[in-house]
């Protein structure tokens, strides 16, 4: 199976500046600067806008993630963020009182703060799994499944934990959950266009990705999976696009009780939003040009190498038994990772500090001299663990 090159050529990364930073924000390539002359055409030029482009940019960027989720289009809604995922969700699942959703600790707090709201309105208890992000979380879930059985009505995970890059695994996790009639809710964002998932395979009851990191794509969209057994259910919004005929701008004042079909009812108003839908269709035709196991494969090779590089002077990764191909975490055992990252920030490398840890998400643009210099900036740590 093939490796990708680095593509390092393909974004306008300084040469002093080694990105390992990817599940913060991955940057565009240079080549996306010329499609801010299309994304800006529409508002330069509103006349030659047409009911019809509406529709198209957002039809073909809904197919595309489609593509990339192992789903169909009309199991995708355009979201503007995780939290409006999870709000949607939250409307529409059934929650009891004493109920529990079930979530982990030290996870992005979008996949937080609505079921923290949604227990305390339905009197259900919000269970946080405690513990360090290296742990193995799957067998935490699995084990909380069995312990507490049919009380727990909700399982909202990563695919990918937020600060460590442990991956879960979603098919025993959806297995147990199917066995005790909770539903699952998949926070995508840190896997979806870097790892391989299907929504064929796994069946979430609702899953979303933001589109500004492994996707490519603009800050401020994203994309909502919806199983087809909660397509009939109520959106967060009543937006005039989302209504059956909407096509027609003449009839849209004869209102429509019906919607578009599938999950569009619970896209996001101003969906067609001309400035994003350009830069998320790139993005998400570049992780399909390289294919998402190849970048999946690529990036293994690649984090193997560094995390050997950074065990052997000293420090711990994330267990390579259930450590995500794409990202990893790392401490050392004698300087904090605050100042470990302010070291290496003035070395021209940028990482991210989650809580004890440093996580490091590289993607295809590091080539061999990004390597080096990070070799580099690790001996230097040398002076400051003396």
């Amino acid at each position: 199976m093939s490796i990708l090159p680095p593509q390092r050529d393909r974004f306008d990364l300084p040469r002093d500046l080694c990105y390992l930073n990817a599940a913060y924000m991955t940057p565009f390539p240079a080549a996306f600067s010329r499609i801010a002359e299309e994304a800006l055409a529409g508002h330069l030029r509103p006349w030659e806008v047409t009911p019809a482009d509406f529709f198209r940019a957002s039809e073909r960027v809904r197919s595309l993630a489609a593509r990339i989720l192992d789903s169909e289009a009309d199991a995708v809604a355009l979201v503007p963020a995780v939290s409006y995922a999870v709000a949607t969700a939250a409307r529409n699942l059934p929650l009891a009182k004493g109920e529990i959703i079930l979530t982990l600790a030290e996870e992005f707090p979008s996949n937080y703060y609505g079921w923290q709201r949604l227990a305390a309105e339905r009197e259900a208890e919000l269970l946080l799994l405690d513990g360090p992000p290296e742990r193995d979380w799957t067998a935490a879930v699995l084990e909380a499944i069995e312990h507490h059985g049919a009380r727990i009505r909700l399982v909202a995970i990563p695919h990918v934990h937020w600060s460590s890059g442990v991956m879960l695994d979603l098919g025993a996790i959806r297995a147990a959950t199917h066995e005790v009639g909770a539903a699952l809710f998949l926070d995508l964002t840190q896997s979806l266009g870097a790892l391989p998932v299907s929504m064929r395979e796994i069946d979430p009851d609702f899953a979303v990705a933001a589109g500004y990191k492994w996707l490519f794509g603009p800050y401020a969209l994203g994309y909502l999976h919806v199983a087809a057994r909660w397509r009939d259910g109520r959106p967060l919004e009543e937006n005039w696009i989302a209504r059956a005929g909407s096509e027609d701008f003449s009839r849209l004042v004869h209102y429509a009780d019906d919607y578009q079909p599938g999950a569009r009812r619970f896209d996001m108003g101003e969906r067609s939003n001309f400035l994003l839908m350009p830069f998320a269709e790139a993005g998400l035709g570049l992780v399909l040009e390289w294919g998402v196991e190849a970048i999946a494969r690529s990036l293994a090779v690649l984090n193997t190498r560094l995390v050997a590089m950074l065990e052997e002077a000293g420090f711990v990764a994330t267990p390579a038994d259930r450590r995500s191909p794409h990202l990893m975490a790392v401490r050392h055992p004698a300087i904090p990772a605050q100042t470990i990252a302010r070291h290496w920030h003035d070395a021209g490398i940028r990482v991210s500090v989650r809580g004890s840890w440093i996580r490091i998400a590289p993607h295809l643009w590091v080539d061999a001299a990004d390597e080096d210099r990070l070799a580099a900036a690790i001996a230097a740590l040398e002076q400051v663990a003396s």
